[in-house]
């Protein structure tokens, strides 16, 4: 990389009458009286957030150039823009709440103890649309720990269909009137787990039922919610209907306790959470769109 500097000529006028001095205004900086400029900012930030490099390195990296950045400078520059920024987080939040399904997510990030030289464990949330909304937007929101009221006090008073995993820090937001849809290919993982550790039947057999369901999936992936959903009744309600039925027949063969029992039991017991989207043309099948969004991390 090459550092460049910016120089901004401004000129001054008298006025010969009344010797008022006139300046041209300073263009706006991120940074008022800084040196930084936005696209110097906007690297730091992504180098360190994007491209997981720690302040530390940064600094050597641009001494290496020819520029000595203190840490503790790329620090408060650091949190300088999270200040500057918070506004358009907060307002994507707005827009984003007032979508009527969403997605969530949350995964575990290393955070550095202050003065411990040791990460412990903290936590990314992820709140985005779903694949069929006009808005495409994810909004990544960090926290010490995984507690659900994080969740809930992202949320607020929205009220929609949350699309997510089976994790109990949801469910506090289900019993205040959020509606729980399920994700399908986390109840199918469990399966897939279950055939690669011993090449289960009932695994197998599985898999083949909840693929036809994505099969359905791919056939309407293009057409408007109301298609979706009219297609979904008459192709994808007959399967789920036979893989529910398949799934109580089988459960009553096999021991409790067994790992195939256990893949068994994580679908019957989220069943109507996993099939509310066979009703509703604007809910996705699975959560993988935020899983995907977070899989960066």
């Amino acid at each position: 990389g090459v550092f460049h500097v910016e120089r901004h000529i401004r000129g001054k006028w008298v006025c010969d009458q009344c010797e008022t001095l006139t300046q041209a205004p300073m263009p706006t900086q991120i940074i008022d009286k800084g040196i930084p400029t936005a696209g110097l900012l906007a690297q730091v930030l992504i180098a360190k957030y994007a491209d997981h490099l720690p302040l530390y390195r940064q600094e050597q990296i641009f001494a290496r150039a020819g520029v000595a950045i203190p840490r503790s400078t790329l620090a408060e520059w650091v949190g300088t823009c999270g200040v500057r920024l918070q506004p358009l987080i907060d307002a994507l939040r707005e827009v984003l709440l007032n979508e009527p399904v969403l997605h969530a997510d949350e995964t575990p990030v290393p955070m550095l103890a202050p003065g411990k030289k040791k990460t412990h464990r903290a936590y990314l949330w992820a709140y985005a649309t779903t694949p069929y909304a006009g808005l495409k937007a994810v909004i990544y929101d960090f926290s010490e720990g995984r507690g659900g009221q994080h969740a809930r006090d992202f949320l607020g008073k929205w009220r929609g269909k949350l699309v997510c995993d089976d994790y109990s820090g949801y469910k506090q937001s289900f019993a205040n009137g959020v509606t729980e849809i399920g994700c399908m290919a986390h109840a199918r993982r469990k399966f897939v787990d279950l055939h690669v550790a011993g090449k289960s039947q009932i695994a197998g057999q599985a898999i083949e039922l909840i693929g036809q369901l994505y099969q359905v999936e791919r056939e309407v992936q293009s057409l408007s919610a109301e298609e979706r959903q009219r297609l979904r009744e008459t192709k994808a309600k007959p399967i789920a209907d036979a893989l529910h039925r398949w799934m109580l027949a089988h459960r009553e063969k096999v021991p409790n306790g067994s790992a195939t029992a256990k893949a068994l039991d994580y679908s019957l017991k989220r069943w109507a959470a996993l099939t509310r989207y066979l009703d509703d043309g604007a809910l996705p099948i699975d959560n993988n769109r935020v899983e995907n969004l977070i899989r960066p991390w």
